[in-house]
Order: structure tokens, then C-alpha cells, then sequence
């Protein structure tokens, strides 16, 4: 993947007694309100399927979840990432507060169907049983996923944050800005590479 960089010359940095005047703030928002009220509308769904513990809600759910995450982290950490890199500032700006704020939102709520519906799911079949054919196939299936919300919660989404916020700055640090898209970037394809094993694992799954 291509490394981010970004120019001072681009970007308004603070110096003191010297250096350009303050931009006006860019104009966007940090969590895009009406994206939560989809967000709540899939919640309210995920919490039916799995009060109503019935084998097809969840299994959409898990499966729904699961691709919209696995083809979100290999789009971003395979295909925009590298295009990302190759941007002009102007127009990797424009990009970033296009699409992180509605990432802000979109991973969290994938992540958590996807782990909350699997887990009924799980139990429901019988897999997590110990007794259960498929045990360490699901054993690994929770460590790989495990790995993966850990990076995508731990790190993806706080470099997101950090990055909205530092735009939002009058004066942003090029410095920091860099900093951030890389970890973002990054985080984004190791779980797009992980998320390889976990389509052989659910694959295997599946076929008995």
C-alpha cells in the first residue's frame, strides 16, 4: 500500500509569531446525524432476530454483517488505500471528509451484527459446544474475528476520529494528518488480509 503524505505548503501550520492566517473550519460533520438513525433502525433489528432466536433472522443478519465488513475492509485496504496514496492533498482531503464520517458510523454497527448474530447463530447450531465437529474451526473463527474488531475498534476507528478532528482544526497539522491516514490505512488492510481467513474458515463451516 502507498504511503500517505501530506505537503506543508497544502495545509496551514501554526508557527509562533509567524506563518498564514487561519483557515475557516472545514464544513462537515463528524458523525452524520441521519446515519444514526439508520444505525438505530439496524440495531432495533438485530435486537428482534435475536430475542426471537430464529434460525433465518440471524443467519441474515451474520451473513449480512459479515460480507458488508469483509468487503468494506478489503475495498479500503486494497483498493482506495493505494489510490489514496496517489491523490493530490486537495482531492485526498475532499475524500477523507467525504467517506470517514460515514465510515464513522457504518463500521461499528457492521461489526457488532456481525459478532452479536454469529454468537446466536453459534449457539443456536451447537457449534461453540465443545462436543461439536466444528469446534475448532468456530475456536479460530473467534480469534481471528477477535484480532479483527480489536484492530478495527482499537485503532482503525480512533485514527478516524482524530483525523475529522484535526480537519476540523483551523490550522491542521500536516504532521498529524499523516500520521493518522497511515494508521488508518494500515489497520484497514491488515484486516482486509485476515478477513481471507475467515472466509476459509466460514466457508468450512458452512460445507460441513
Amino acid at each position: 500500500m502507498s504511503g500517505v503524505t501530506v505537503a506543508p505548503s497544502e495545509v496551514a501550520v501554526h508557527h509562533e509569531g509567524a506563518g498564514p492566517p487561519a483557515r475557516p473550519p472545514l464544513e462537515f460533520e463528524i458523525v452524520p446525524r441521519k446515519g444514526l438513525i439508520v444505525v438505530a433502525v439496524v440495531f432495533v433489528v438485530l435486537i428482534v432476530a435475536i430475542a426471537s432466536n430464529k434460525l433465518w433472522p440471524l443467519m441474515f443478519l451474520h451473513v449480512a454483517g459479515g460480507a458488508a465488513w469483509t468487503i468494506i475492509d478489503l475495498f479500503l485496504g486494497f483498493v482506495l488505500g493505494p489510490i489514496l496514496g496517489r491523490l493530490s492533498i486537495p482531492a485526498r482531503i475532499e475524500v477523507v471528509t467525504k467517506l470517514m464520517p460515514k465510515m464513522l458510523i457504518i463500521m461499528p454497527t457492521v461489526v457488532t451484527v456481525a459478532l452479536a448474530a454469529g454468537w446466536q447463530l453459534g449457539n443456536k447450531l451447537g457449534f461453540v459446544l465443545s462436543q461439536s465437529p466444528n469446534h475448532g474451526w468456530v475456536v479460530a473463527s473467534f480469534i481471528v474475528v477477535g484480532v479483527m474488531a480489536i484492530v478495527a475498534l482499537g485503532l482503525l476507528e480512533p485514527a478516524n476520529i482524530a483525523v475529522l478532528v484535526e480537519l476540523k482544526k483551523p490550522q491542521p497539522r500536516p504532521e498529524v494528518i499523516e500520521r493518522l491516514m497511515k494508521r488508518f490505512i494500515y489497520s484497514a488492510g491488515i484486516t482486509g488480509a485476515m478477513q481471507i481467513a475467515t472466509l476459509v474458515i466460514m466457508t468450512r463451516l458452512a460445507s460441513g
